[in-house]
């Protein structure tokens, strides 16, 4: 495909390494030029242009810009009636996104994790989950929602992450202070939680690590009293 980039910071720039060399013609704009240049460096079929000379050489174009600057940049835009526009823009709705891009259309936005450069990253999005699919389906999962409110909450929800690498980290250097070699502990950890998770819904495994007087039913119970559940719960909500 010819696939253009507006807007080529760390996001984006992820997402162009993760298909870079799936034969795709890409154009990257200058904004955030350090990334677009590393870029082009990196791979042959990945030039640099203009915003407008992105947009004229390309049929799919990936929305990476701000929603505080993406109104103006834009505005200044013309776009075709046949290109088909994928936004990551967290602060702008699918329907915001597609009034900026007439008479061009806003299929889908998805919300890309900086790992989607190796690929094996989730990807949730809203749209058509074709479009996203036939870009970067083959080496990502693909996690359809069906409205703006749902993609809402779930832009809440991922920041679980944040808490959960903290928890990790935590432990790895507790592992350091107890004497143990805390590179070596973290990444223990690391594989420990996502091998996990990955081979286990959270409800099965919950229970399988429930061993009276076990470490991890000793542990959850004491974070729990501790209120790391309502705390969650009540940082989802401010969130929302």
């Amino acid at each position: 495909m010819r696939i253009g980039v507006l807007g080529c910071g760390t996001i984006a720039s992820a997402a162009v390494r993760g298909i870079a060399q799936d034969g795709h013609v890409i154009t990257v704009s200058r904004r955030s030029e350090e990334h677009a240049t590393a870029l082009a460096n990196c791979y042959a079929n990945v030039a640099i242009a203009e915003n407008q000379a992105v947009v004229d050489a390309s049929d799919v174009i990936l929305l990476g810009l701000t929603a505080e600057v993406a109104q103006d940049v834009l505005g200044a835009l013309t776009f075709r009636e046949d290109q088909r526009i994928i936004s990551f823009m967290a602060g702008a709705t699918l329907s915001q996104a597609d009034a900026m891009v007439k008479p061009a259309h806003a299929v889908a936005m998805m919300m890309p994790f900086p790992a989607i450069a190796q690929g094996g990253t989730p990807i949730m999005m809203q749209g058509d989950a074709d479009h996203v699919r036939e870009i970067f389906g083959a080496r990502n999962s693909i996690f359809p929602l069906r409205s703006a409110e749902e993609m809402a909450a779930y832009l809440c929800a991922q920041a679980v992450l944040s808490p959960v690498a903290r928890m990790i980290d935590d432990a790895a250097n507790w592992l350091g202070a107890a004497g143990a070699d805390r590179a070596q502990g973290e990444a223990f950890l690391r594989a420990l939680v996502t091998s996990s998770l990955a081979k286990s819904e959270c409800g099965p495994l919950i229970e399988a690590l429930n061993t009276p007087g076990g470490y991890n039913q000793r542990l959850r119970q004491h974070m729990e009293t501790q209120g790391m559940s309502a705390a969650l719960i009540s940082g989802l909500d401010d969130l929302s």
